[in-house]
């Protein structure tokens, strides 16, 4: 039986694809384990699956000054240690990393040991972590075709995103009765991410008053991030985060109001959700999720606002529009020629496994 570890983390969106690729990898009969860190959020998700789950230490490549940047590459060496160590053990034939700080370690460890290793790149310009493991990656996957030329010509494959396939067999009937909505409302899903997203939340909000006559709104704000005031409020649900309950929401929601994530965009695109993006500002990030929404709102697939022009006023006009709009948008997302990310990359870890009986 063929060995596959699988490796990323720090958020959901390094998490989610690669539990995308459990079924198909326990169907082609490999056995499956993850690393991570020691408490992450992929160790609370991957839990549920039942694949065992090595934790190691991690730390976090910083391009500004913060103290902790003296102790953590202390903390990365001391996890490449604890992963080769367990790499040996295990042996797997093949290392598939969704990236993160997490992956760092994994990955050349993985490489030290000549074992073969898969990358995936979900944002249109590649994050750091990753940037740290191309030099040793067998090949490297990525979402965008703008991300493909910037990769190395012998190592890039454009595969998409691998979105899993629960999410498309959501009961609509589920979610209303999980909120306690009515079919006669649309609805309005709003989604920041695992760690939620304040700005959003707030605006959001805001905007209720003006939202809820016409709309119900279910909202996945992150966790801690409930407001306790509200939670009577007719015709507004709260969660920290879904899991087994997420395709249901999915299947109720009409609209999105989201950040932008590649990952979750892909997943909107996947689903056919008319949505408006709200990325992440280049303050508060490399600025690749403003490069997501735009190629996004390039091709049709979604409305921006930029954090920047975020008003209840701008959002609660947005909203209006989209909704009288959304056949435009289901439509373009409906000729995107979204390629079939599962099937290319089991291909890619069927050709690495084989490597090593060579």
């Amino acid at each position: 039986m063929k060995k596959i570890l699988l490796t990323g983390g720090g958020t959901a969106g390094h998490v989610t694809p690669n539990i995308a690729l459990l079924p198909s990898l326990k169907e082609a009969g490999y056995e499956v384990a993850y690393m991570g860190s020691y408490d992450g959020i992929e160790k609370k998700l991957i839990e549920d699956y039942g694949i065992p789950y090595t934790g190691i230490s991690t730390g976090k490549f910083r391009r500004y000054m913060d103290p902790k940047n003296l102790t953590d590459p202390f903390r990365v060496l001391k996890g490449f240690w604890e992963a080769r160590a367990s790499l040996k053990r295990w042996r797997p034939d093949v290392v598939f990393s969704k990236g993160g700080f997490v992956s760092v370690p994994a990955v050349r460890a993985a490489a030290s040991l000549k074992i073969p290793c898969i990358i995936h790149e979900s944002d249109m310009t590649p994050g750091l972590a990753n940037k740290l493991c191309f030099p040793v990656a067998w090949k490297i996957c990525c979402n965008f075709p703008e991300t493909y030329r910037m990769l190395p010509k012998d190592k890039a494959v454009l595969t998409g995103t691998p979105i899993r396939s629960e999410l498309k067999q959501g009961s609509k009937l589920a979610g209303l009765e999980l909120c306690g909505f009515t079919a006669a409302k649309p609805v309005i899903m709003v989604i920041g991410g695992s760690q939620g997203a304040a700005t959003v939340n707030k605006a959001v909000r805001d905007a209720l008053p003006a939202l809820l006559p016409d709309f119900q709104v279910v909202h996945l704000c992150g966790r801690d991030k409930i407001d306790n005031l509200l939670l009577s409020t007719p015709g507004y649900r709260q969660f920290e985060y879904l899991t087994e309950e997420l395709k249901d929401v999915f299947a109720m929601a009409d609209l999105v109001i989201s950040r932008a994530g590649a990952n979750a965009i892909c997943e909107l695109l996947a689903l056919r959700k008319p949505n408006i993006l709200i990325p992440l500002p280049a303050s508060a990030s490399r600025g690749d999720q403003i490069l997501n929404a735009k190629s996004f709102e390039t091709q049709g697939f979604s409305m921006v606002i930029s954090e920047d022009d975020l008003t209840t006023s701008v959002l609660v006009e947005k909203v209006q529009e989209l909704f009288f709009t959304r056949q435009s948008y289901h439509e373009a997302m409906g000729r995107s020629g979204q390629p079939d990310s599962v099937r290319t990359i089991m291909e890619l870890i069927g050709q690495a496994a084989g490597l090593r009986d060579t």
